[in-house]
């Protein structure tokens, strides 16, 4: 039985890529330095890796070369590189806009008939066109909203909060519908939707509040009737969509038997920190429903752009973490930004796995793309989470069975030190050697 390793340290150019086939050996009863993997053990089931194709990104694409645009493309999506498979798309703008815009203003127009795609067709159709033909399979869309037009809205305007208006409900739910029809008679997939993305949010950009009560109610009374009347009952909705530290209490507040048959799960942000645990919480309480993080990146305003190596290891150890408390789905956040992290309406400026530098017409690849290659390439759809243990907290792992029975370990080594590492299987043991702050795939084939 042999192990084959890949591994990305330093600045993740190439000359920081590490590769190496090692045998394992019996164990002869070690006991130091191991990190056990159980395949008989098994929990959920991966559905994939994706990311956001936003307004903004998808502009950023507008300006680049044919070359740049395949370069980009084919590395996501290309089943031999990323294999992003999901794809998380806004409805009407948000705050990683040029402008804000919403498809339809008109109050009195109850029956949609102002409805207007073609700024969504502008920019973000033609890079999920691309995307999905590199793919060579249908993407499976999720599409969430900022907010409603803000003539549905309390105050009265897209930003600032504000809440939808009661007597707005049912012509929100039809506009949401909408949309989905929008993108489905295109030829695109749409999987699933949620309700509102961040419903705790005031914010200086596109946003609207929604307490757990009126995401229940909105949930139950108007959006999951409108995706029947509307033939889209086979869309899966997801509550929350919002940072984890109050993911437990949302699911708990909105999911009774009213609902429960209304929500395919849970989705989640990264921005207030870990609380894995609030993952175990729902998976204890609600086994049937699914745990999604929509939404992770590095914000400049709190991390800064400088530490490449540091902002890594940060979003894989969540991924890591999430993986290994229950999530069924990653999409990171914007795919493509310029060199200031944007463009944003609003100057939120952030991070992304592939900047393109606007002045010099270069396309600028990130060390977080090579760390996010590390699962999507090799944790494809259908694998399978399976039992593990380690030794120290100084590393992170997370262990799966692919559809071919073959063993993925990801480890991540968040220290400036080496760290070693005994992989003991069924009686056999591999010996490896983290390096400092490096992340590493291992990859073990069913045996012959």
């Amino acid at each position: 039985m042999e192990l084959e390793l890949f591994t990305t340290f330093g600045t993740g150019s190439l000359k920081d890529q590490f590769h190496q086939i090692i045998t394992f050996t019996e164990d002869q009863g070690m006991e130091d330095y191991v990190v056990n993997i159980y395949p008989e053990m098994s929990f959920e089931t991966l559905e994939g890796f994706g990311g956001a194709i936003t307004d903004s990104a998808a502009y950023v694409y507008s300006l680049m070369d044919e070359e740049q645009k395949k370069q980009l493309i084919e590395k996501y999506f290309s089943p031999q590189k990323m294999n992003y498979g999901i794809v998380r798309i806004h409805m009407d703008s948000c705050d990683f806009s040029t402008e804000m815009y919403e498809a339809m203003s008109d109050e009195k127009d109850t029956e949609l008939v102002s409805f207007d795609f073609k700024r969504t067709e502008k920019y973000i159709i033609p890079m999920l066109e691309d995307a999905q033909k590199a793919a060579g399979k249908p993407l499976e869309l999720m599409l969430s909203p900022w907010s409603p037009p803000a003539f549905m809205k309390t105050n009265g305007q897209r930003k600032y909060g504000g809440s939808l208006k009661p007597e707005y409900r049912k012509m929100w739910a039809s506009y949401i519908c909408r949309y989905i029809k929008e993108f489905t008679d295109r030829g695109y997939k749409v999987k699933r939707i949620s309700l509102q993305n961040e419903a705790k949010a005031v914010q200086t950009w596109d946003s609207c509040v929604y307490t757990s009560a009126q995401e229940k109610e909105f949930l139950r009374d108007f959006m999951y009737p409108a995706l029947k009347e509307h033939g889209l009952e086979d869309v899966e909705i997801f509550i929350w969509d919002h940072n984890k530290e109050r993911v437990y209490e949302k699911a708990r507040d909105i999911i009774d038997d009213e609902t429960k048959n209304m929500v395919a799960g849970i989705a989640f942000h990264w921005y207030s920190g870990d609380h894995f645990e609030s993952l175990d919480l729902i998976k204890n309480r609600f086994p049937d429903k699914k745990m999604i993080l929509s939404e992770s990146c590095i914000e400049y305003c709190k991390f800064g752009a400088d530490d490449s190596i540091k902002n890594a290891l940060r979003l894989s150890h969540e991924i890591i973490g999430d993986l290994n408390h229950g999530m069924t789905a990653f999409y990171d956040w914007n795919i493509l930004l310029d060199e200031k992290g944007g463009p944003n309406h609003v100057g939120n400026f952030c991070h992304a796995p592939f900047l393109y530098d606007t002045v010099q017409k270069k396309l600028l690849p990130q060390l977080i793309l090579q760390h996010f290659e590390h699962f999507s390439h090799y944790l494809v759809s259908g694998s399978v989470r399976v039992g593990h243990s380690k030794y120290t907290e100084s590393i992170d792992v997370t262990t799966y069975k692919r559809p071919d029975e073959s063993l993925i370990l990801v480890l991540l080594n968040k220290n400036d030190s080496s760290i070693p590492v005994n992989i003991r299987l069924n009686g056999q043991l591999a010996q490896i050697m983290l390096f400092p702050e490096s992340i590493t795939t291992c990859i073990i084939k069913a045996a012959s």
